[in-house]
């Protein structure tokens, strides 16, 4: 009687004898990439030797054959059927195609060391990708060599083994039988692999040509079978009469009836029934999955790369080689069992190979040496997969211990792990459950390699130019959805698990492995997204109901201007945000650019604070000249800085607020502050060899004539006053005296208050002013804070007339805010009590400046700078004493304190020459008002349209 050979052997998944081409046969895995060729195996003093036969062809053709063509065979065709069964190889081979094609093109993309898979997707994808991947590969090759060896002890049970009922059929059947006598089976076979890998991995390299000499020979001689043996008949194992849950008798025999065109009829559909090893009624689906299994083993040319004599010659040759042999060789078996075999031998005796052989042992030898050869070959490659992983420190000091090696290059470390690993999974005894998950490990990874391709061919990087081009995105992406389906077609529950344990892992090895140099194809991938987007944003499709702010922040000293980053981080509305710097020297008197160097120091800043803020640095003969050049330069097409902000010109010190953080290093140190102008905030650009403006290198007057050039090119502009100590946590903690009542507010005044004959609230700047203050409301943090606006009126004008009207306007712009009304009659009576004095004293000062210019001989060729294209303005003629009841009147109206005020700024005079008075009014109308706004907006930003 012929022996039972579990379905344990048939479910096997020869996907998972991939060590193959995992193992190095020098031990060791190469070093990194950067490493010179000549010194990447200096450890073995051998050069490169394997040519495609021995390097991809055997390795492949071990991986993809396995026990597969011996047992598995009978199982499809009786099942499916000859249509179907060769329909489901055509299907299956042209899924792990795409993957070859994949693998092939990444293969080929310059050097590619030992480590397989993860090597190829660490490297292509990132570390969190990788490692991931990496560690599901290595988990999937210790339960497959695992696996294996408990497949082989049921094999050889299957023959010698003494049946549990001691019914003995033969005189060879002489094991014990049972849990644990199959444990001490597996546990002798599970040392012998370790022996062999402690000693080596060439000691494999060395019998892998044996072996595939071995099958070679059975492969054969199951051919010739086919045409030698002569029909007869052949008794089927009692346990295929005997499936649970079902009571009926079978048949006992069945014939191997030779060719004869009766058999191949009978053959041809599919004829779905009970497996007799585990009583489940099959389907397409679930023999496809069984079957699927057999087809994979694919990367095993990849993983030989480091001993190969050429690389991108011999992977792509060598792997589309095995497969198309793999495949002759799978159709071909099918119709010859097709032609020659009864449907109930192939359904009821999966090994009926053996019986039919010309000599049976040959069957019996071809299944030991090939599970056998697995089973090692797993182990050396999960060792060598976690040796990778740990060298590559994606785990840090959890994995430290498997980077140690023999003197010969041995991760004797790694053998040990993995081994005990494998023991551990002898325990579980029956391992058809882990069969699957294993098979779904695989496929998992070979998605990742079609993914990194895709990723690399779809970011169009110049340095991904492989020589075999036999491929496209569209056959990576039918790689992944075939390996996709083919993962939920064996087990939908089993998927979904492995793919969030890959996603845990993910999330994982990127909050804990530290920065790589591999570098990031999700950088690649972005750039080339947000080039193809920029060119698409066309600025001539703009419209107002779409605006949004667009901001360069100037910055001199980082570290005194925490506060006012990270305030206006919060009113850029999901807009362009740049910290500008500007950076005083000339590059022709330089050995280089000292700007490249300090850009990390500007992103480690934008990190800590936790903004989303581009950094822009230039290096100009002045202030005004380099924020001119940023002006112009920064952002690229529709995404260009459309508001300029300003620290305002004061005299206050600068505070180091990023004390608490030493890690972020600026090119000047904090105690320099007083010396280095790189650094400084405007109030405080000092020079020791300036001393025009009272020891500051930016002058009032280039400061206004920033202000005049940014309006000049159509960009409004904001100036930030008392920011120095701004804590935006602090100003929204304030207390409330009533439960859920706002008590944050902030203050809007969009009256131009250097202008007391004119109390207009909409114009251009004004309703600038307004969106602006509505989108900070807007901010999630912000929004428990109260608006309040300030009306000024004069005695005799219709208030509430005014305030219903501006009521009205708020309502059609939809901003919530609280209208005071604010009578500054007294302030703007003081002006123009102070006005007609004024006029004398100007009309006498301006004859006798008209005089002593004549008499210094100054032409008008010298002032057309100073006048060319100027602003209108009458903010010359206010005085200090308006001034400062106007900045009382605001301290006033401010009861409880806001924690930001918007005020109005008015243009700069015409007269260049008033621009000191300018920013002295601006000075006295701001003067300790706490953190303030000056606006001036130039474009519309407001409509009332949907």
């Amino acid at each position: 009687m012929t022996e039972r050979t579990p379905l344990l052997h048939y479910r096997l998944s020869t996907s998972v004898n991939e060590s193959h081409l995992r193992a190095s046969p020098t031990g060791q895995m190469p070093e990194e990439h950067t490493v010179s060729p000549r010194h990447r195996f200096s450890h073995s003093n051998q050069p490169k030797k394997l040519s495609t036969f021995f390097g991809v062809v055997i390795p492949t053709l071990l991986s993809m054959f396995s026990v597969v063509v011996f047992l598995r065979i009978g199982f499809l065709v009786g099942q499916s059927g000859l249509y179907q069964g060769i329909t489901m190889f055509i299907v299956a081979y042209f899924i792990i195609c795409m993957t070859v094609l994949s693998v092939c093109a990444i293969s080929t993309n310059g050097a590619l060391d030992a480590g397989g898979a993860y090597y190829m997707i660490s490297r292509a994808l990132g570390p969190e990708f990788g490692g991931s991947i990496g560690i599901m590969f290595f988990l999937a090759n210790v339960c497959a060599c695992a696996l294996y060896v408990l497949g082989l002890v049921e094999a050889v049970l299957a023959t010698f083994g003494v049946p549990e009922d001691g019914a003995l059929a033969s005189s060879y059947q002489v094991l014990p039988s049972g849990y644990w006598w199959s444990l001490l089976y597996a546990t002798a076979i599970a040392l012998l692999c370790l022996v062999v890998c402690m000693v080596g991995a060439h000691i494999y390299a060395k019998a892998a040509f044996l072996i595939f000499l071995v099958v070679m020979f059975v492969l054969g001689t199951i051919f010739i079978s086919f045409f030698a043996v002569q029909p007869h008949t052949i008794i089927l194992p009692s346990s295929a009469n005997s499936i649970p849950s079902v009571n009926r008798t079978g048949p006992t025999t069945a014939n191997f009836t030779g060719f004869k065109l009766d058999t191949l009829l009978g053959n041809l559909w599919a004829d779905y029934t009970v497996d007799y090893t585990t009583g489940n009624l099959m389907t397409f689906a679930t023999v496809f999955a069984v079957m699927f299994n057999g087809c994979t083993g694919i990367m095993a040319g990849s993983n030989m790369s480091g001993d190969l004599k050429n690389p991108s010659y011999s992977i792509p040759r060598g792997t589309i080689t095995a497969v198309i042999f793999t495949f002759i060789i799978y159709n071909l078996l099918s119709i010859l069992v097709a032609c020659s075999c009864d449907r109930v031998l192939l359904q009821k005796d999966y090994s009926f190979l053996r019986d039919i052989n010309i000599w049976n042992p040959f069957v019996t030898i071809g299944v030991y040496s090939s599970t056998l050869s697995a089973a090692m070959s797993n182990l050396i490659g999960a060792s060598r997969i976690l040796y990778a992983l740990a060298r590559d420190d994606l785990f840090g000091k959890v994995l430290s211990p498997a980077k140690k090696t023999s003197n010969s290059g041995n991760p004797w470390v790694s053998v040990l792990i993995s081994w005990f690993l494998v023991q551990l999974v002898l325990f579980s005894g029956k391992l058809n459950t882990i069969a699957s998950i294993v098979t779904i490990f695989f496929l998992l990874v070979y998605a990742a390699v079609d993914l990194a391709c895709l990723a690399l061919e779809w970011a169009s990087a110049p340095n991904f130019r492989p020589t075999f081009r036999y491929f496209t995105w569209h056959t990576c992406v039918l790689g992944i959805v075939g390996c996709a389906v083919m993962m939920f077609l064996i087990n939908s529950i089993y998927a979904s698990a492995s793919i969030a344990f890959m996603l845990l892992l993910l999330l994982l090895i990127h909050y804990l492995s530290p920065t790589s140099s591999w570098g990031y194809i999700s950088q690649a991938l972005i750039f080339h997204q947000v080039r193809k987007y920029l060119l698409m944003l066309d600025v001539r499709k703009d419209h107002v109901k779409f605006w949004r702010p667009q901001i360069l922040l100037m910055v001199s000293n980082p570290r005194s201007s925490v506060g006012l980053i990270t305030f206006i981080n919060d009113i850029k509305k999901s807009g362009l945000y740049v910290l500008g710097h500007v950076q005083l020297g000339d590059l022709s008197t330089l050995p280089s650019d000292p700007l490249q160097s300090q850009y990390a120091s500007w992103l480690s800043l934008v990190d800590h604070l936790n903004i989303k803020a581009f950094v822009n640095l230039t290096l100009s003969d002045s202030v005004r000249h380099g924020i001119q050049h940023l002006l112009f330069i920064s952002g690229l097409g529709g995404m260009r800085p459309n508001t300029l902000v300003l620290g305002f010109y004061d005299d206050s010190l600068p505070k180091d607020k990023l004390s608490k953080n030493q890690s972020i290093e600026f090119p000047c140190p904090t105690q320099d502050i007083e010396q280095r102008s790189s650094v400084f905030h405007f109030a405080s650009l000092r020079d020791a060899n300036d001393d025009v403006h009272d020891g500051k290198i930016l002058g009032p007057r280039e400061y206004v004539a920033i202000i005049a050039d940014a309006m000049k090119m159509l960009k409004n502009v904001v100036l930030a006053r008392y920011f120095n100590s701004f804590d935006r946590a602090q100003a929204l903690s304030v207390a409330s005296p009533s439960p859920g009542k706002s008590f944050v507010y902030v203050d809007v005044w969009p009256v131009n208050l250097l202008r007391p004959d004119s109390t207009s609230y909409v114009d251009t700047c004004s309703l600038f002013l307004l969106q602006l203050a509505c989108i900070l409301n807007m901010v999630r943090a912000w929004r428990k804070a109260t608006l309040r606006l300030f009306l000024c009126v004069e005695e005799g004008r219709s208030v509430t007339g005014l305030e219903e009207k501006l009521g009205q306007l708020l309502k059609e712009l939809r901003i919530k805010a609280q209208i005071y009304p604010v009578a500054w009659d007294q302030q703007v009576a003081l002006h123009w009590q102070r006005q007609g004095e004024w006029d004398n004293r100007h009309s006498s000062h301006s004859s006798n400046t008209i005089k002593e210019e004549k008499k210094l001989g100054k032409d008008e060729e010298e002032d057309e700078e100073d006048y060319a294209n100027s602003f209108p303005s009458n903010t010359t003629r206010l005085s200090d004493d308006y001034l400062s009841a106007v900045n009382q009147l605001i301290l006033d109206q401010g009861r409880p304190s806001p924690a930001v005020r918007f005020l109005y700024l008015p243009r700069p005079p015409a007269d260049t020459r008033r621009y000191r008075s300018y920013l002295h009014q601006l000075e006295l109308l701001t003067h300790n008002l706490g953190p303030t706004l000056l606006i001036h907006g130039v474009t519309p930003v407001i409509t009332t349209d949907i």
